[in-house]
């Protein structure tokens, strides 16, 4: 489903609502003929079960009891079946419906029908209650342009006809609205679609939560640089960690989920990618028919001689871990794919000389497969007769050859306290070479990935809330499977788990706990029992603790864990025993999607996954830089050091090895994966997941080819019929009571008091006005629950409300403008027209010789009166000076007459003094003329 091009917006408007795909072949149905609508029309057209078409029309002719007589549409042939094998049809106008919830007849022909009509029609995207299911076309379709990108954005689910950009539209819009994180779960089998629809939802973000358009010149440049490192991730993603498979030809062959942070205006601040096992095996083994990853070949294919040269590279068929040799795949160009993956990686920042180490190592891991051992004659140890390959990697790699050699045929082992060296047999040393390439291919994998996750990084901007889109390995069964799909299915297993947990066991808890009338439904679809043969730690342990526990002891071997997990596991409803001979299947899980086989064969030594740590010290030396960073983390490998004195067997010698956390303890693969899948999966329960059920038409990769069997098989255990129940039996949406009185009490304006009021009762008071049937509603303790499409409905009310208010109020503001611009129009005309009488007056005047008469005298008549208004100014103005002399001659003597006055007032008080002091001395006078008399008495 790669991103086509070409075709008018209307043309592919009408291709998505109509289809626009080839027609489907002749079958049951196709077309409706005018009896057959008289026959539904009268209800005697049903589904019975057909071999070559999984359901085929058929009108009843007689009902027996639990027996029914029908005749086939197409043939005409009588049949005779149970009641319970004839399941109904619905009316043909829900033919190609949108949403399957929508049908009347919910049964698996009707599903099934529905899709397979839209499928012919080139409508891949189906809706199915809260989740959406596409069937990979295998063909490009004109429905990812950026002109269709622009028809959704903003649109609500209900607008615009399904597609995974409704999807990751409403996993936008519902992030930005309810400030929640958002998850977009790709989920189906391998091929299914999983990573095209993953590359779709990037493409779509990226660009409506682009902010290039917006802000500051600096910030455009950044983010302008931001959206296109993040699509460029992919393909460089893709080219070294995908490869063809034999049910996909671009099968991703890791795990990765995607984390794209928005701030809190919804523009994109940066990203983040986590990956989750890679299939490292593939780099030195392929099934037939099968690739290595994209890179190698894009490598061979697409490097200039210079290149080739520098990295001493050969053909395809040159290198013994390429098993297929140069395998095409259709449609593509391997070497047109390295181009792009080179220009993706100059985008995304990689400096040319980054891109040559990683090219130098792609180059290293093909020359690790071509060094060959040989068994010497009178002993088991092995030898390297033609050390050329051995060479040429180690000048890729920056490494001594000989140090190389020794460290590979004669390793340092810890034996007791001692080191000493041992002898390797060709075994063991072919063990160490492969062993050595999938850990240099890993690491390189993982440094990309750091490298990547670095450039997308923008710390300087927190995001308030992040996006997540998971992509990872579907659901695989070959007919012998591995410890790589025994990983991948339980993966999957846990993610089907988290669906049902979500729509079937979460909903119904949230009505119980918010007081719901409501019955419980079980609908069968618990997958713990599975998960825990698999995951549980003890009693009795699973299949991963079973496992790590054979990692142990040293000599244990792939049939004692087999032994052990049939003793602790024999008895569980998901195991089997196998009863083929030696050599087929070990044992048997049921899976949610079927009953896989699985080979133990290798599974010890893919849980402790060693390596011989004198190789990856020398590596951690190497004078190449970029190699020598790679394998920083040599301390971490523990390699030889466990090994005991003697107990070694087979390519085991190199003892248990992993990552070491603290002494003693080690960290085997499956332990590592089982706590990246626990984080996982605590991350996407944290957020609202989006499900998207990606649907495998055919084996085959043929265009419009839908085999029934295989995709109702993929319906059953997806869970998808259960899904449309529950979404049209329950109440899917729900909305707190103060977010439902803010966002619709518009609706209802009058209906609550200006009192206060609880949210329940305002809520209650609301929906009375609003008139809804109570059967379309439930009030619960904290929030208000809807039947399907009910809040859909209130949506276009509500907008319909706002922008009835919006039209109003632009209507007036629109009035206002209008009137002041009439008013000043109006000004303008009437200035015009004065004018303009004016200009008509002069053109009437100007030829009179009164006039011109009166145009010369007229200037003489202006200086007279020029004359006669400066005397007038000059008499007013002498006035005014004898008027200010006047006033500043006043003001002169009243100053004058105000000092006078003081003075006066000054010595007026100074004679009141000087007579109060006169009548003292008369007294004190008298006073003493009495004194003297007295005296002059007494003498």
């Amino acid at each position: 489903m790669s991103r086509p091009t070409g075709g008018s917006v209307n043309d592919i408007a009408r291709f998505l609502s109509s289809g626009g795909g080839p027609g489907s072949p002749t079958s049951s149905s196709s077309v409706f003929s005018a009896a057959s609508q008289a026959d539904w029309a009268a209800k005697r057209l049903v589904w019975v079960p057909s071999e070559k078409h999984g359901f085929e029309s058929a009108s009843i002719r007689e009902e027996r009891g639990d027996e029914v007589d029908v005749v086939l549409t197409d043939c005409q042939v009588k049949v005779t079946l149970s009641r319970e094998e004839v399941q109904r049809m619905n009316p043909p106008r829900f033919s190609k419906v949108e949403d399957m919830a929508d049908l009347t007849c919910l049964n698996e022909a009707s599903v099934l029908h529905n899709l397979r009509e839209r499928y012919y029609s080139g409508l891949i995207y189906t809706y199915s209650g809260l989740f959406c299911v596409v069937v990979n076309p295998y063909k490009n379709l004109p429905i990812y342009t950026e002109s269709i990108v622009e028809m959704y954005r903003g649109k609500k689910r209900h607008e615009m006809p399904p597609h995974i950009y409704a999807i990751s539209e409403a996993a936008y819009r519902s992030m930005l609205q309810d400030r929640e994180d958002q998850s977009i779960l790709c989920t189906g089998e391998s091929g299914a679609g999983k990573t095209e629809n993953t590359k779709k939802v990037i493409q779509y973000l990226a660009h409506v939560a682009s902010s290039h358009k917006s802000g500051s010149l600096g910030r455009n440049k950044e983010a302008g640089e931001l959206e296109r490192q993040l699509l460029q991730a992919n393909p460089i993603l893709e080219a070294f960690g995908n490869a063809k498979t034999v049910k996909n030809d671009n099968s991703s062959r890791f795990g990765k989920f995607i984390r794209i942070n928005f701030d809190v205006a919804g523009y994109i601040v940066g990203a983040n990618i986590e990956t989750y096992l890679l299939e490292k095996s593939r780099a030195i083994r392929q099934a037939k028919d099968e690739r290595t990853f994209h890179i190698f070949y894009q490598l061979l294919c697409g490097a200039t001689e210079e290149t080739r040269a520098d990295l001493l590279l050969g053909n395809a068929d040159q290198y013994r871990f390429l098993t297929g040799g140069s395998i095409p795949v259709p449609g593509q160009s391997d070497s047109e794919n390295f181009t792009q993956t080179m220009d993706s990686m100059a985008i995304m920042g990689f400096t040319a000389e980054e891109s040559l180490s990683m090219l130098k190592v792609i180059s290293a891991v093909l020359q690790f497969g071509n060094i060959s051992f040989t068994k010497e004659k009178n002993h088991d140890q092995a030898s390297m007769p033609d050390n050329t390959a051995a060479q040429k990697l180690c000048h890729l790699l920056g490494i001594n050859v000989l140090e190389f050699t020794r460290a590979i045929l004669t390793p340092r082992i810890k034996v007791g306290r001692e080191y000493v060296q041992k002898a390797q047999t060709k075994e063991q040393a072919d063990f160490a070479i492969e062993a050595l390439a999938k850990a240099t291919y890993e690491r390189l994998f993982r440094w990309l990935v750091h490298r990547i996750n670095r450039a997308l990084d923008r710390r300087q901007r927190q995001g308030a809330s992040f996006i997540g889109i998971l992509d990872i390995a579907g659901f695989e069964i070959f007919q012998l499977n591995s410890f790589e799909q025994l990983c991948i299915n339980y993966t999957n297993e846990k993610l089907q788990q988290l669906f049902n947990h979500t729509m079937f066991i979460l909903e119904q808890e949230e009505y119980q706990r918010e007081g719901i009338d409501w019955n419980f439904i079980d609908f069968g679809l618990d997958l713990q029992p599975c998960i825990d043969l698999i995951e549980r730690p003890t009693h009795p342990p699973g299949v991963l603790a079973l496992l790590d526990e054979e990692c142990w002891f040293p000599r244990a071997t792939d049939r004692t864990f087999v032994e052990k997990l049939s003793a602790e596991q024999g008895n569980h409803p998901k195991f089997f025993k196998s009863k083929q001979p030696r050599g087929e299947a070990d044992f048997s899980i049921i899976h949610y999607a079927g009953k896989v086989d699985y080979k133990a064969n290798d599974w010890l030594v893919k849980n402790m996954d060693p390596l011989n740590d004198n190789v990856a010290s020398l590596l951690h030396q190497s004078s190449d830089h970029f190699v020598s960073e790679l394998w920083k983390e040599v301390d971490r490998i523990v390699g030889l050091d466990q090994v005991s004195s003697g107990e070694s067997s087979g390519p085991v010698a190199f003892g248990a090895a992993g990552l070491k956390t603290k002494k003693g303890m080690f960290r085997t693969v499956g332990q590592l994966y089982k706590e990246s899948l626990t984080k996982l999966m605590a991350t996407l329960r944290n957020t609202n997941p989006n499900f998207l059920r990606c649907i495998i038409p055919n084996h085959e990769k043929r265009a419009g080819k839908l085999a029934p069997h295989l995709v109702l098989d993929q319906l059953r255990c997806n869970g998808v019929l259960e899904g449309i129940r529950i979404c049209r039996q329950g109440f899917p949406n729900r909305i707190p009571f103060q977010e439902f009185r803010q966002r619709y009490e518009i609706l209802t304006p009058n209906a609550i008091p200006r009192t206060f009021m609880d949210g329940k009762q305002a809520s209650e008071l609301m929906i009375s006005a609003l008139e809804l049937d109570h059967n379309l509603f439930r009030v619960g303790q904290s929030k208000v629950f809807f039947r399907a499409g009910v809040l859909a409905h209130l949506e276009e009310e509500r907008d319909l409300k706002i922008t009835d208010t919006i039209i109003r109020f632009q209507s007036a503001a629109r009035g206002f403008l209008a009137r002041k611009a009439f008013f000043k129009k109006q000004q303008q005309l009437s200035a015009l027209r004065v004018m303009q009488r004016n200009c008509h007056a002069y053109l009437k005047l100007r030829n009179w010789q009164w006039w011109r008469l009166f145009t010369k005298v007229k200037p003489l008549l202006q200086v007279t009166r020029q004359d006669e208004e400066i005397q007038v100014r000059e008499a007013e103005l002498q006035k005014a000076k004898d008027k200010l002399t006047r006033l500043i001659l006043k003001l002169f003597l009243d100053l004058k007459t105000r000092a006078l006055e003081e003075e006066k007032n000054g010595l007026m008080e100074k004679l009141e003094e000087d007579e109060e002091r006169a009548k003292e001395m008369s007294r004190q006078i008298q006073t003493l003329s009495q004194q003297v008399k007295q005296k002059s008495r007494r003498d």
